[in-house]
């Protein structure tokens, strides 16, 4: 019985820890419950849901919220959102509650309902942008009408086990807290109006909790070396190996195979990693003052299209970004004396979108970057990033003796050659033109 105690207690811990993200130490979704009316027999709320997380969202079919209610509590109406399922409402005569299940399951309501079913922030599929790419898309609300509850701060009983899906597992909720009650100011501003109680829960993600492998893998070449640096084999597991697909195959030309299932199965174009993405990172040119990398994402996920992607990348030059031609680019800076992490992600409208495997399956850019003087080199794969992340997960990078590094009879001698080769050809261009 102690082991199985301790062993739990190990396993809490550790799932405790791989939710703790180094780059993004504070980030998390909280969901905070006001409490705005008592009605009769219970009270009306708003709920707010506020993803804090700089670099991770939730995509369609977006967020799934649920909670085993303290006591024998119903939900009369929503607005903003939805129960799943009403339950077994047979006792109640006349007016029939939205929902008598003990633990209801709520989800956002679709674009485009009627204005009479909408609510403020609501009515996005549940989909929530991340904070470090836009920040007032990444809230979500709506409102619930509770009966058979408590009616004053001293009877009302917070809701349990608080569980949030988005869309898949990863995410892991604590307990209700009441926190101090919140401040609402009118359109105004001349009046401020207080909510009656105010509780929060607190929702962390874990890599680790979410999927048994990475979701993405990571593949290097440059332009001083023919060695290209592949993804791992089977970097993303295995599993679907006998059910994927080629590219050549005559099955992408049925109708309906691009269709996302309700599970979010994948259908994976057939590769050596077998990962729905891959980022190639590419050292392209080196100048005297400057250096310029080119970043590729390929989806091989026939089933899936990527909206609101972000890309973070961890490299000891980004300090230094000078310019990001087609991507978005945000310095993050989780550690103040530490400015080596940024988030790429794409231009609204224009590249934000990236396509199902296939022709246009995938987004590109290139970053040029100034050197410091006191720690540029190419040698033993500086060059490359340390980690990345794809939509908020760690990608399996390649192993460092996999890198391709300068020869080692040329180190300096090839650098120089390709300055003063890029050199003359500017300045050829200019004598020409």
């Amino acid at each position: 019985m102690r082991s199985c105690v301790v062993a739990g207690c190990l396993l809490f811990l550790f799932s405790y820890a791989a939710a703790y993200d180094p780059l993004d130490p504070t980030g998390n979704i909280t969901i905070k419950w006001d409490v705005a009316s008592w009605t009769p027999d219970g009270y009306v709320a708003v709920v707010t849901m506020n993803n804090f997380q700089m670099y991770r969202h939730i995509m369609s079919p977006g967020w799934t919220l649920g909670w085993t209610w303290a006591k024998k509590e119903i939900i009369w109406s929503m607005v903003g959102a939805q129960a799943t399922e009403q339950g077994d409402c047979s006792k109640f005569k006349g007016n029939i509650p939205h929902c008598c299940k003990k633990t209801p399951t709520v989800v956002d309501l679709l674009p485009g309902v009627p204005y009479n079913q909408q609510f403020t922030n609501c009515c996005k599929g549940g989909v929530l942008a991340s904070w470090g790419q836009d920040p007032q898309a990444s809230v979500s609300a709506f409102q619930i009408s509770v009966g058979q509850a408590g009616t004053s701060n001293k009877t009302v009983k917070l809701p349990k086990n608080f569980t949030l899906l988005g869309p898949g597992p990863g995410y892991t909720c604590g307990p209700a807290k009441v926190v101090p009650s919140t401040i609402f100011l009118t359109p105004d501003g001349r009046r401020k109006t207080q909510a009656s109680m105010t509780w929060n829960v607190t929702c962390t993600y874990s890599q680790f909790l979410a999927r048994k492998h990475p979701s993405c893998c990571v593949s290097f070449s440059s332009f001083y070396n023919d060695t290209i640096t592949p993804c791992a084999s089977c970097a993303c597991g295995c599993e679907n190996k006998n059910k994927c697909i080629k590219s050549d195959s005559k099955l992408l030309s049925v109708v309906g195979i691009n269709t996302p299932r309700k599970d979010n199965a994948p259908l994976l174009q057939c590769t050596h990693h077998m990962c729905p993405i891959r980022v190639h990172w590419h050292v392209k040119t080196n100048y005297k003052e400057y250096w310029r990398a080119k970043i590729a994402m390929t989806n091989f996920n026939y089933r899936m299209n990527y909206t609101q992607w972000t890309l973070v990348v961890q490299h000891p030059n980004l300090n230094n970004v000078t310019q990001v031609f087609s991507f978005d680019y945000k310095p993050l800076v989780p550690y103040q004396a530490i400015n080596d992490t940024g988030m790429f992600y794409g231009m609204k409208f224009y590249n934000d979108l990236l396509m199902e495997a296939g022709q246009f399956g995938n987004v590109q850019s290139e970053v040029l970057l100034q050197k410091d003087k006191d720690t540029f080199t190419l040698k033993q794969g500086w060059a490359f990033p340390r980690k990345i992340y794809f939509n908020g997960d760690e990608c399996m990078m390649p192993p460092p003796e996999a890198y391709p590094f300068l020869p080692n009879s040329a180190n300096q001698s090839l650098v120089h050659f390709s300055t003063l080769i890029n050199s003359i050809f500017f300045l050829l261009i200019v004598w020409i033109w």
